[in-house]
């Protein structure tokens, strides 16, 4: 558990040439703000359980190819960057999953002590404190580079568990691609993303996952602005037990996440 008094996230700028690409990694938190740790019940805190592990390392490469990267400091279980704002749900076809500020994990233990769960006026402090400083600093960072290069992309990253039976009775694919419909980006970089990630592994289309509110909310390719969700198994670059990080695995990954990114950043140019 880690508990600190800062800002919602971190921004690691690009080192190299900019490039029309920004990464947002909203579910890599870990930290709890001080002044609502006590909130949780110590055992879930302790464990997190719910976290996108080491994205943030998997993704360590960005910087020099001119990406900036935007990564959550706060725990989902704090409120959760990926979903509406107004609670409304991402899909309608029975499927269990977490909320806005979700009382359990995804297994459905409860994360909270019992009468500690917070309030509509809790939510909405915690919508102003640290959900929609996350979001004006990707407005920020997506109209610096539009500005400067006409088009740019939003590549939202995340990880799951092979297998999650509240979500999804058979394991999940080993990536999934989502791009709400293939609304929220010019399908010439749904296209280009698709051929170089299926070099690589099996990957989905929008299914079981079409992208969360992140992709759905900033990605608006009338406007220049083009938004792709990329979900993966954790064993991809994590050990079997997804406990640890696989430093072949994470490498094997790099390669072809670093071919995907540069196609899309050469495609976006193009438009």
């Amino acid at each position: 558990m880690e508990t600190i008094n800062s800002k919602p996230f971190l921004v690691r700028v690009a080192i190299g040439d900019e490039v029309p690409l920004i990464i947002s990694i909203p579910h890599c938190g870990t930290a709890f703000p001080s002044e609502i740790v006590d909130h949780y019940l110590a055992p879930q805190v302790d464990s997190v359980d719910d976290t996108d592990w080491f994205l943030q390392d998997l993704y360590n490469f960005a910087p020099e190819m001119g990406i900036t990267v935007i990564q959550a400091n706060y725990s989902r279980w704090v409120i959760d960057l990926n979903r509406d704002p107004e609670s409304a749900p991402l899909y309608n076809d029975g499927r269990i999953i977490t909320g806005l500020t979700t009382t359990t994990d995804f297994l459905g233990d409860p994360i909270y002590m019992e009468g500690m769960a917070p309030d509509q006026t809790e939510i909405n402090r915690r919508l102003a404190s640290y959900y929609w400083p996350y979001y004006h600093k990707i407005t920020e960072l997506l109209n610096e580079r539009k500005a400067k290069f006409g088009n740019v992309v939003l590549w939202d990253a995340h990880s799951i568990r092979e297998s999650v039976p509240t979500i999804r009775a058979e394991k999940f694919p080993e990536m999934i691609l989502g791009n709400a419909d293939e609304t929220s980006a010019h399908s010439n970089l749904i296209t280009a993303a698709l051929t170089e990630l299926r070099k690589g592994y099996h990957v989905n289309h929008n299914d079981p996952f079409k992208g969360g509110h992140i992709t759905r909310y900033f990605g608006n390719p009338a406007e220049n602005i083009h938004a792709l969700q990329l979900e993966r198994n954790k064993n991809l670059y994590m050990d079997d037990k997804e406990r640890l990080f696989d430093d072949e695995r994470a490498n094997r990954m790099r390669e072809i996440l670093k071919s995907t990114l540069t196609q899309l950043i050469e495609g976006v140019k193009s438009l």
